[in-house]
């Protein structure tokens, strides 16, 4: 088994889902988590939370999975202001399915280091630079292959996979930067996606 790397410490409390999860964390870097117990988050739970967040700030890591993207939302409906890491799913692969508990140190470490916050700093107010008809121009919705294409765009820009109006929203509430767009898009191109 490998040590605890003390080395890399993380301020914020880690949202992770469950003992798996946190063993990986705490493999990888220093850090507190908070195990939402699965998908059914209860009441105590999103209250430690709320106190992590007032606190010492909140860094929610979930499966790249439906019931991850599930707590994910539900953690942020309630507490608006945490940070978010993302893995991709080829990341999160084990024998056993998809989870952060499979990833490895190196692409845990990865995820904390590029860590998103949601808007509401500096530059609230102004228009998104990034517009729908952005997601249709680049085959992001509404195109045959648009799903895996969204789920490269999600790796390259570090705001993981989503749905195309999920999508839209984590580039405008991560602020995505037209020149961040179009260089992932560039990208994927270049990939033959």
């Amino acid at each position: 088994m490998q040590r605890r790397n003390e080395e890399v410490k993380i301020h914020e409390v880690i949202v992770v889902e469950g003992k798996d999860d946190t063993t990986a964390v705490q493999r990888a870097v220093d850090a507190d988590t908070i195990e939402t117990g699965g998908s059914a988050i209860g009441e105590e739970v999103l209250r430690r939370i709320e106190l992590a967040q007032t606190r010492r700030g909140v860094i929610v890591f979930t499966d790249p999975d439906a019931p991850g993207e599930r707590i994910r939302k539900i953690v942020t409906e309630r507490v608006p202001d945490c940070k978010h890491a993302f893995l991709t799913k080829n990341e999160a692969r084990g024998r056993r399915g998809i989870g952060v508990e499979h990833a490895t140190n190196e692409a845990i470490r990865r995820a904390l280091e590029s860590v998103r916050a949601p808007d509401g700093g500096e530059g609230a107010g102004e228009p998104a630079e990034i517009e729908w008809s952005d997601l249709l121009d680049a085959g992001l919705i509404v195109h045959a292959s648009s799903a895996s294409r969204r789920e490269r765009m999600g790796e390259l820009l570090g705001i993981g996979y989503a749905n195309g109006k999920q999508f839209y929203k984590r580039c405008l509430v991560f602020r995505i930067t037209r020149v961040e767009f179009l260089a992932a898009l560039e990208q994927l191109e270049q990939e033959g996606r």
